[in-house]
């Protein structure tokens, strides 16, 4: 998709928006996980801020989450990026798939460390 040759000042703000949005409706549309994180974020949010006691762990809390469904878009750009370049099994493709499926592993033992300190600390 070529960008529009006059994308500048608040037309590019425009379009950024109108793109990102198209990227968060399609993620809702073609992922479960990231459907999950979504409805788990609606429970998990208001949680944290009934929850922590105090600006920085009410912080410390939402962002460690947050940190889960910006590692799952991630994780569904590689995925969906990797099966455009062509269905043959390859080495690499799949190495690639692995590592986003990590990010989102990773991001999810960091939100349930960080809750753990928070809670039992």
């Amino acid at each position: 998709m070529a960008k529009p040759p006059d994308n500048t000042g608040l037309r590019r703000l425009w379009n950024a928006t109108r793109w990102s949005l198209q990227g968060l409706a399609a993620a809702w549309r073609h992922e479960a996980a990231f459907r999950q994180e979504v409805l788990a974020t609606l429970v998990l949010v208001p949680l944290a801020l009934v929850l922590g006691r105090g600006g920085c762990e009410r912080a410390l809390m939402v962002g460690s989450w947050l940190l889960v469904p910006v590692a799952e878009l991630l994780n569904s750009a590689i995925e969906a990026a990797v099966d455009r370049a062509g269905d043959a099994p390859h080495p690499l493709a799949g190495r690639a798939k692995d590592l986003g499926s990590a990010a989102v592993f990773v991001a999810l033992v960091l939100a349930g460390g960080v809750w753990a300190l928070v809670l039992l600390g």
